[in-house]
């Protein structure tokens, strides 16, 4: 036991402004963030998503005077996420190189090629029936997506998007193996820098609901559960991390971020690598409704 009040007093270590930046060990920073862009195909498109207030579906051009302007807020990163006019049952758009995720990449890094540009490398925005890869018929009857089969899909959209600029690819499908199949494309075409910040840890959740809006990505059928994570085993957190790190993942991601704080405390005593914190769209909108 060390001494005691009046001998100690914590307090000296706050009555100075200076003392009390000097001895924080939590810096909140702009440099911190990554803003989140819908783009969809068109021009001059800026559309307001009702379930979140204050974003917006924006084509290209002006998807980029957005990006400026957050450029010239000091937001380093945008994550961008790609809505396109027809859909097919694999989701073929997402590896198109004309597409608007490719043509915006492709814009920022000409114009701010400081920005950092991270894509999500899913199918959910573009597959006709809103799961994130393809889907197979079960023994049972049921419908579910094929995992293997995706692999494919997957590397070939983190290519397409590498190609274009893109300076992280975040794979948000869940499946299996997808970490390795993406980083085995992307080194095979000559795309090593290109990092990977995989959304490791993600849940399955309604708090997505206004996403799905946002993306027009809702299941036509059943939910995710057979491959986002069951919120009642959060001990398979480890299990997808360590399988994604060996896999070659740069960088790590809990979603949802707030409702799973236990979850981001125990992979940062474990992990050394970096690790990305998604507050989804549910949490946004009922920030901005209890606002």
């Amino acid at each position: 036991m060390g001494p005691e009040f009046p001998t100690t007093r914590l307090r000296r270590l706050r009555y100075s402004a200076a003392l009390r930046e000097m001895l924080a060990e939590v810096r909140p920073s702009v440099r911190n963030l990554i803003a989140p862009l819908f783009v969809r195909e068109g021009a001059g498109v800026s559309r307001e998503i009702a379930s979140m207030p204050g974003q917006f579906q924006l084509s290209t051009d002006t998807a980029m005077e957005t990006v400026r302007r957050w450029a010239g807020k000091g937001i380093p990163a945008v994550l961008l996420f790609g809505i396109p006019d027809a859909k097919d049952a694999v989701g073929s758009e997402a590896w198109n190189e004309s597409a608007a995720v490719q043509r915006l990449c492709r814009q920022i890094k000409s114009e701010l090629p400081a920005m950092l540009v991270i894509t999500d490398a899913c199918l959910c925005e573009y597959t006709e029936h809103g799961h994130c890869g393809t889907l197979v018929e079960t023994p049972g009857g049921a419908m579910d997506v094929d995992n293997d089969a995706t692999l494919d899909s997957l590397a070939r959209t983190a290519v397409s998007h590498a190609r274009s600029g893109a300076d992280i690819v975040a794979p948000s499908a869940m499946m299996d193996g997808q970490v390795g199949a993406i980083r085995k494309a992307l080194d095979a075409d000559g795309l090593t820098r290109t990092a990977l910040m995989s959304y490791a840890v993600k849940f399955a959740s309604s708090m997505y609901g206004p996403f799905r809006d946002a993306a027009e990505s809702a299941p036509k059928f059943g939910d995710r559960r057979t491959y986002q994570m069951d919120w009642r085993s959060t001990g398979q957190s480890f299990a997808e991390a360590e399988a994604d790190l060996r896999e070659g993942a740069d960088i790590l991601m809990v979603k949802p971020a707030a409702t799973y704080l236990d979850v981001i405390a125990s992979l940062k005593g474990r992990f050394s690598a970096p690790l990305a914190a998604y507050h989804v769209s549910g949490e946004y909108s009922a920030i901005k409704a209890a606002a």
